[in-house]
């Protein structure tokens, strides 16, 4: 790439950072960017990513631990950091599956995935991908013929993609459960208050 094709880019990036700045607050800028971040960081990092002071980055991100979205810890100097909720993102994830599929196809759903996962135990005969993935390498050190087949990191992979995917289903299907109840008990109380 040419020296001027790389300060046009630059110009490019710096001019989509100022939108961004100029289109959002930095609440917004502060929750768009832990959102992304599963692993312990300062609020520094965040409020550079943030475009904002560091003092603004850890008021909203301490209101953001208030609700629950961020996760704190104190780091190996002291400091706290702060990373994005797992139970935030179950529930992020959760809702958004019930955006997009039925309950009755997601209990379709959740019976197949629950299948896939009982077909990769017996076809391994072990419990879980972790299990698999130490049994293969325990089999590489050993270095000798097994009758189980030569598995690719790939089928870990998916072995561990169908279990987090089972694992966000079922979430998604108590959600619409507890949903229906909640609302069936508000409709019983709102008819019991009416009469």
């Amino acid at each position: 790439m040419s020296d001027r094709a790389l300060a046009e880019f630059a110009d490019i990036n710096e001019k989509v950072r100022e939108d961004w700045k100029e289109e959002t607050t930095p609440y917004e800028r502060v929750r768009h960017v832990i959102a992304h971040t599963y692993s312990p960081v300062s609020a520094d990092t965040v409020a550079e990513d943030a475009l904002t002071s560091p003092k603004t980055a850890r008021k909203h991100l301490n209101a953001l631990a208030d609700e629950g979205f961020v996760v704190t810890a104190t780091g190996e100097h002291g400091g706290t950091t702060y990373r994005r909720s797992p139970e935030s993102l179950v529930v992020e994830q959760a809702a958004d599956i019930l955006e997009h599929v039925s309950t009755d196809e997601l209990v379709t759903r959740i019976g197949e995935m629950r299948d896939q996962l009982n077909e990769y135990r017996s076809e391994y005969g072990v419990d879980s991908p972790e299990e698999l993935a130490v049994e293969q390498t325990n089999q590489t050190l050993e270095d000798r013929a097994s009758d189980q087949p030569e598995i690719d990191s790939e089928t870990i992979q998916e072995w561990q993609t169908l279990r987090r995917n089972l694992a966000f289903a079922n979430a998604a299907l108590s959600i619409a459960n507890a949903e229906r109840f909640v609302d069936g008990d508000r409709r019983s109380t709102d008819r019991s208050i009416s009469a």
